[in-house]
């Protein structure tokens, strides 16, 4: 045992073996092109591939059984919000878009928010405790999500009236980052 503990006090100043540095290297980029091969079997989308392309288009039924389709907003700057009523990050920042959506309405802003792996009960009793009054959307085979490449909610789009994806937040928005995006889909930036 104690060879042992001498052999390894000796190896602690010597220099990595560059295999194990090497190894260091690859591992993570691996684990990434195995994500993204994960990612695109599902019919997903690598996280920046979809900023600049025609947003996906979707028809869904709101929590009243309502149509809602995204086609139906072009010409208007839309957020499409990917939530869940179990998600904490969703809380904080439900009030950013409701002060948003107030203040922009007159700029033709939209907000459509597709519940991710939720119930619909859950996700109606969200949106009234929150006082939200955007169309809030059921998503359950998962296919909008999908096409969209959403990894977990929060997650938010940004769609210019162009029909084209703006910008993209994964995880929850500050207000920074809201008026930032903001700014590409109304023409401010």
């Amino acid at each position: 045992m104690t060879t042992a503990l001498a052999e390894d006090g000796a190896r602690r100043g010597a220099p990595v073996p560059l295999r194990y540095l090497v190894a260091g290297a690859l591992v993570p980029l691996v684990l990434l092109a195995l994500w993204g091969a994960l990612l695109l079997s599902r019919g997903g989308t690598p996280v920046g591939a979809l900023i600049g392309m025609e947003a996906p288009t979707f028809a869904l039924a709101d929590l009243d059984g309502n149509p809602v389709r995204l086609a139906d907003l072009r010409g208007r700057p839309v957020i499409v919000n990917f939530w869940a009523s179990s998600c904490g990050p969703c809380v904080e920042e439900f009030p950013l878009l409701a002060e948003a959506l107030e203040q922009h309405r007159s700029e033709g802003l939209a907000i459509v928010g597709i519940v991710y792996r939720d119930r619909s009960e859950s996700a109606k009793e969200f949106m009234t405790r929150l006082g939200a009054t955007w169309p809030a959307v059921m998503d359950p085979a998962e296919s909008v999500a999908t096409s969209y490449g959403v990894v977990g909610p929060p997650e938010s789009f940004f769609i210019g009236r162009d029909g084209l994806i703006a910008g993209r937040q994964i995880g929850q928005l500050s207000q920074a980052d809201l008026d930032r995006q903001l700014g590409t889909i109304l023409g401010r930036e």
